[in-house]
């Protein structure tokens, strides 16, 4: 469903992309529902970039049209968080952080896409253009379903446990989760200080690479040799709920093309620490979201069961028991530095399996959950297909400081999959 073209073709306007966004969504939105809002000033805002290249010179992401997941406050919009409590807000004054910096490069705000309930678990509408009558996941689901649609070659989401991952490998995209802290989130209704992160949602590595150069300024030069090989550790997880047969022949498969491309492939073996981190990242997120969204628990009927009970939870969850769980969270993050040494990469699965049936519930964000619990970098790149067509994601892990290095394996792999 890619229709829309992924930059702003030489010679043609800010403007022109707008119009061409506008136009794929009007023909597809009515059976994808990846929109909460349209922004009213996203011509105007074209019209005004296209006046600040004219003087300035090119900006680096001049006319990229953007969706941005409806946590992410947008100037002139309502900021809902998929919240039935939040259904007539006023529109926020001030646009977040990450979106003002997308804007200052040139890009062009198209509306807000839709969330599940601030974040966690509660579906929108949104169904999914790669696989329809199955779950986009969540809860970057109209993010990336706007991407997958071809409404938008951009798109910002959050994670705090699965919330980008999961949405890019059920809908065929790429998605990145920013390394914790890399991005400023003021101006994000998130739910764990301790474990938000910013994503990026894109149809491709090649599309992804010059938005994260731009947005983070880091140029992606790699130490020493640009051709040496990054070590890989494959990943084929034994813990909680099993892989679904297509996806564990994903993973290996994708593990021996990059063996046979000449990276140095051998196994992880971590599962032990896995399974203290999915034991500990949701104590840390419940103690967080208690903390953070305190006030919605004075009218709990206004929001959904799990968010009730992930704040009741919180709640009731002692200071020591989230100090230890962070404790642990913090020895296994150090371990795992020592396992990747110099620029290694995971390759996994970057979830159980295709996107499940319906539009009820999100999946499952098991194995996702580890890796915003130590605030890694995280790209997602479309795998092989499962056999009646779901997309399946493999998700591929890297240290802070080193995403030089995972570009260059998520690089390498998208080629692979693609020959």
């Amino acid at each position: 469903m890619h229709d829309a073209p992924t930059t702003t073709p030489a010679g043609h306007s800010a403007r022109d992309a707008v119009e061409r966004a506008l136009a794929r969504i009007d023909a597809v939105e009515d059976t994808v529902h990846a929109w909460v809002t349209l922004s009213e000033r996203a011509l105007a805002d074209a019209e005004a970039a296209d006046r600040r290249a004219a003087e300035q010179g090119p900006l680096p992401l001049h006319g990229l049209t953007v969706g941005v997941k409806d946590i992410i406050d947008v100037a002139g919009l309502p900021t809902r968080c998929g919240s039935p409590r939040t259904t007539a807000p006023d529109p926020v004054a001030t646009s977040a952080a990450c979106v003002r910096r997308l804007e200052d490069l040139g890009a062009v705000v198209i509306g807000k896409t839709v969330t599940t309930e601030y974040g966690y678990f509660a579906p929108g509408p949104t169904d999914n253009p790669a696989a329809p009558g199955h779950t986009p996941g969540g809860s970057s689901s109209g993010s990336a379903a706007a991407v997958a649609a071809g409404m938008v070659p951009l798109a910002l989401g959050t994670q705090t446990a699965g919330s980008l991952t999961r949405p890019a490998s059920y809908c065929g995209v790429v998605g990145m989760v920013l390394a914790h802290g890399t991005a400023d989130l003021a101006g994000v209704t998130g739910l764990s200080t301790d474990l938000d992160s910013l994503g990026l949602l894109t149809r491709t590595v090649t599309d992804l690479a010059p938005v994260y150069r731009a947005f983070t300024g880091d140029r992606l030069e790699r130490p020493g040799p640009a051709d040496r090989p990054v070590p890989v550790l494959a990943w084929r997880p034994q813990v909680g709920e099993p892989l679904d047969p297509a996806m564990d022949r994903a993973v290996e498969r994708a593990a021996g093309l990059l063996a046979a491309a000449g990276s140095p492939v051998r196994p992880l073996e971590w599962d032990d620490h896995l399974r203290t981190l999915l034991g500990d990242h949701p104590v840390i997120m419940a103690y967080e979201a208690a903390r953070e969204r305190r006030a919605l628990l004075d009218r709990p009927d206004d929001i959904s069961a799990p968010l009730r009970e992930l704040l009741a939870a919180g709640v009731a969850t002692s200071a020591s028991d989230y100090h230890d769980a962070k404790v642990r969270r913090d020895v296994s993050r150090n371990d795992l530095d020592a396992l990747l040494g110099d620029g290694a990469v995971i390759l996994g699965p970057a979830a159980l399996g295709p996107a499940p049936a319906g539009l009820a519930a999100t999946g499952s964000p098991l194995l996702s959950r580890p890796w915003p619990a130590r605030g890694r970098p995280v790209i997602t790149v479309p795998g092989r297909r499962a056999d009646d067509g779901r997309p399946l994601g493999l998700q591929l892990i890297g240290r802070p400081g080193r995403e030089a290095d995972l570009f260059a394996v998520a690089g390498l792999l998208e080629g692979l999959l693609a020959g």
